[in-house]
């Protein structure tokens, strides 16, 4: 007799038996049945992955439902493309979102286990550089809560941003294989595979519309297969998805170089596509590293578009409701080449005209600018583009020469505007550019805080802006609270949570409701207990990792973040360089003991960056070991910094620093962090520090330095950093004492490069110029911790005024006045 199985009947009672079940039960059903381990086999890594297993459970009744109803409701849906994703370690994230961390904690506890060791055996995805890939990770985050139809695409990088050891100060860059060990978050989709073509030639053929159609023939094809992670919301049902491309040959080997016995030449075609999922940002100083980066970065567009496609098809017949079901967010110019793309399948494989393609990318396609720095905004060379991607050149020169149409209507003979405006650079090479290329195929160009926004339009694209200045605004970047305070902070959440509450953990604005308890000495007490256990547990984290032994009573003051001259970790080092000095010099009689920290990774090919890490680590080396500083003043550089040792630095941090010079951070988002977990900053008024102090008050933060007009009025007269050198005597000092070798005494020469920068090579980031004012802001910093009621008190405001900087606000603004997604509540059965 012949039985049939009633599918919807089987998942109501999954879900029902999983809501019944307990946390620890299910936790050893995926020990015995997932991982065929008992008791006696296990390792503890096992019991991690038990664990992930056993949250991963919880979520996939949720997450079905969740794109169940997507498709049933036929919602607009946000597409967000990014080639960088920073997610970190998704164990104790995921359990705090199902609402059941400290119910697993205790379940756990029981059966002998810790979480918190636990947690520690999870890889960290290292899918990204620095805040680009973590601020698209607080973005998905806070989708999900927000309870929005979106999407994650980014790609299944095998080795993510390398592993940094430090070997005799120097920065060593070692593979991250994350992928190392299973990744217990993941589903592979082999039923999600794309066919993504390169190199070939066009053919040209007339259609019996009498309309030129496009064949890309005899092209190259790696098949791009999907991974898909879940991303929860916070205390509802929503599990969103975020989906990775891995790359793979479109056939295994070819059988008859095999059977001749050539080996290598029967795998080389699967060993080249999988290549472009092998490194996230693959060395571009050789033509063939170039190469791929733009192979990967097609690579992503095309099968990200086709999925898009997939999906919109399943419900529509016609193109027509394509704009109102599909929006699409750029997120950097990484993924540009999507509105060509999305051009190509419109005219080439559905036929539609031109006008209405284009009409259609343009209300579909918005772009995010991340970067104030000309050199940062991609370019591609032209033959580049003609010998990998041939289609999408000639795409590129016909939105261009339709685009420039329109400007010249407007700008009559205004022959340098179309020169700036144009796709194509027409340097000795000619060259895509791929920011113009953005703003052009978008119906919005935003930036990430209020000043970035104003340069970008009045600097960096005032020509655009001047164009459509109704396509340009502003979306201040944030921190999804879930992970940066609820999580990384569990102390400090749970005494704010006794005293207010538990509501700031969907609306970060109920923070203010501790403003009144700034004043109060009992808080004040238990807020500085917090800190200082934090500090001890930082303490001996650092006596068991790096080695070292430092003061839990000092300042722990860090600058952490990306190695890039803009962010002048080389002024906080200079600034080292003078306490120092001066300790010497004996000139303080009521030093305040401060510890400084630096972590961050240089890129692979940034010397100058590479340096500068060793200068930091040179002159720790000396201050540390030196009798008269080493209990007084410590530098401490932590290698290998990631999402997981950032979760442990900012509950211990008590100064942050935030240094670049004014007019180059687009936004941070370090910033919000350190202040959301009661750090006080010491910056620039740059990025989103303008922001921050507007809602801390100038009282409560430290401000020094040029403002971004008087960094432009000082360039534009004539920088002279000698001036400054020769007119300040502790600078001087300082510079002479870094190239003249103390720091380096085996090699007195090897710090040249980097004074010589500053003095003789126009000390691009005006170093030298904001010395002064930093050394006397650090100055206030110090005198200000010697009173700690009032640094708490500073702490506390910094803390309760965060409720701006949620990614929260900032998802629903891009949701209400970019996307047009609405909220969409998953209900459970």
């Amino acid at each position: 007799m012949e039985q049939h199985i009633d599918i919807d009947e089987l998942e109501k009672l999954c879900i029902q038996e999983k809501n019944q079940e307990s946390f620890v039960n299910t936790f050893v059903k995926r020990l015995l049945y997932t991982l065929a381990k008992d008791k006696y086999s296990a390792t503890a890594r096992d019991y991690f992955l038990s664990a992930a297993y056993a949250a991963k459970d919880y979520l996939v009744a949720r997450w079905i439902k969740t794109q169940q109803e997507y498709y049933y409701q036929d919602v607009k849906r946000v597409y967000y493309l990014s080639m960088e994703f920073l997610t970190g370690r998704a164990l104790g994230n995921n359990l705090i979102n199902l609402g059941i961390y400290d119910a697993c904690r205790r379940s756990l506890e029981d059966a002998g286990l810790d979480l918190q060791d636990l947690m520690e055996y999870e890889s960290d995805a290292g899918l990204g550089n620095g805040g680009l890939g973590r601020l698209a990770a607080c973005f998905l985050d806070s989708m999900a809560t927000l309870q929005l139809p979106g999407y994650g695409y980014g790609m299944r990088y095998e080795y993510g941003i390398f592993y940094q050891i430090l070997k005799d100060g120097y920065q060593v860059e070692k593979p991250d294989n994350w992928l190392r060990y299973q990744n217990p978050w993941e589903i592979p989709r082999p039923e999600f595979l794309y066919p993504v073509k390169f190199y070939g030639e066009i053919q040209q053929h007339l259609h019996p519309s009498g309309e030129f159609h496009y064949t890309w023939v005899n092209a190259d094809i790696a098949m791009a297969m999907a991974y898909d992670t879940p991303i929860p919301g916070y205390g509802n049902n929503t599990v969103n998805t975020f989906r990775l491309w891995s790359a793979k040959a479109s056939r295994d080997f070819d059988l008859q170089f095999f059977n001749r016995g050539d080996y290598m030449q029967a795998v080389e075609h699967k060993s080249e596509a999988e290549t472009i999922t092998k490194v996230l940002y693959p060395e571009d100083s050789t033509m063939q590293g170039k190469e791929l980066r733009l192979k990967q970065e097609y690579f992503f567009v095309s099968a990200t578009l086709q999925d898009i496609f997939r999906r919109y098809d399943k419900k529509h017949d016609s193109i027509d409701e394509f704009p109102n079901k599909v929006a699409i967010q750029l997120n950097d110019t990484h993924p540009a080449l999507a509105v060509v793309e999305l051009m190509r399948l419109l005219v080439d494989e559905r036929f539609i005209p031109w006008e209405k393609a284009w009409d259609i990318t343009t209300k579909v396609c918005a772009y995010t600018n991340h970067t104030i720095l000309p050199e940062a905004l991609e370019r591609w060379k032209v033959s580049l583009v003609q010998k990998l991607l041939p289609r999408h050149l000639q795409l590129i020169y016909e939105i261009n020469h339709r685009f420039l149409d329109q400007v010249w209507i407007h700008n009559p003979g205004d022959h340098d505007r179309l020169r700036r405006m144009s796709l194509i650079e027409e340097s000795p090479e000619k060259q895509v550019r791929m920011g113009n290329l953005c703003i052009v195929g978008s119906h919005s160009v935003n930036g990430v805080s209020e000043l970035h926004t104003e340069i970008v339009k009045n600097r960096i694209f005032r020509d655009f802006y001047e164009l459509t200045p109704e396509k340009f605004n502003c979306k201040t970047n944030g921190i999804t609270q879930r992970r940066w305070l609820v999580l990384a902070n569990r102390r400090l959440a749970d005494l704010i949570a006794d005293y207010i509450g538990n509501d700031f953990v969907t609306d970060l604005y109920q923070l203010k409701q501790l403003i009144p308890l700034a004043d109060n000495p009992e808080f004040q007490q238990k807020w500085r207990q917090v800190k200082h256990e934090n500090k001890l547990d930082f303490t001996a984290w650092v006596r068991k990792h790096p080695g070292e032994r430092i003061n839990p009573d000092s300042l722990f003051d860090f600058q952490v973040k990306r190695m890039h001259e803009y962010k002048r970790q080389l002024l906080n080092v200079l600034h080292v360089v003078y306490l120092y000095l001066k300790l010497h010099q004996e000139q303080y009689t009521e030093f305040v003991p401060r510890t400084v920290f630096f972590a961050g990774k240089a890129a692979p090919g940034y010397t100058m960056a590479k340096l500068i890490i060793k200068l930091i680590t040179s002159v720790g080396h000396l201050v540390n070991h030196d009798p008269i500083t080493r209990d007084r003043l410590k530098v401490i550089f932590l290698p290998n910094y990631s999402v997981s040792l950032a979760q442990r630095i900012f509950p211990a941090a008590e100064l942050s620093e935030q240094i670049s010079t004014a007019g180059t951070e687009a936004s941070g988002t370090g910033n919000m962090k350190f202040a959301l977990n009661g750090a006080l900053t010491i910056g620039t008024l740059d990025g989103a520090n303008v922001e921050i102090r507007e809602e801390v008050g100038e009282d409560n933060i430290f401000i020094f330095g040029m403002k971004t007009h008087e960094v432009e009025e000082l360039k534009a007269k004539g920088y002279d950093p000698l001036t400054y050198y020769n007119s300040n005597a502790d600078l001087k000092n300082v510079i002479d004492m870094i190239s003249t070798g103390l720091f380096c005494p085996e090699t007195p020469d090897l710090f040249r490069p980097i004074t010589d920068s500053l003095l003789y090579h126009g000390d691009q980031y005006c170093v030298l110029a904001d010395f002064a004012s930093y050394v006397a802001c650090q100055q206030q910093v110090a005198e200000t911790y010697k009173d700690q009621e009032t640094w708490t008190k500073m702490s506390i405001l910094n803390v309760a005024n965060m409720g701006k900087f949620s990614t929260d606000r900032t998802i629903q603004q891009y949701a209400d006045e970019i996307w047009g997604v609405k909220h969409t509540p998953i209900e459970m059965d």
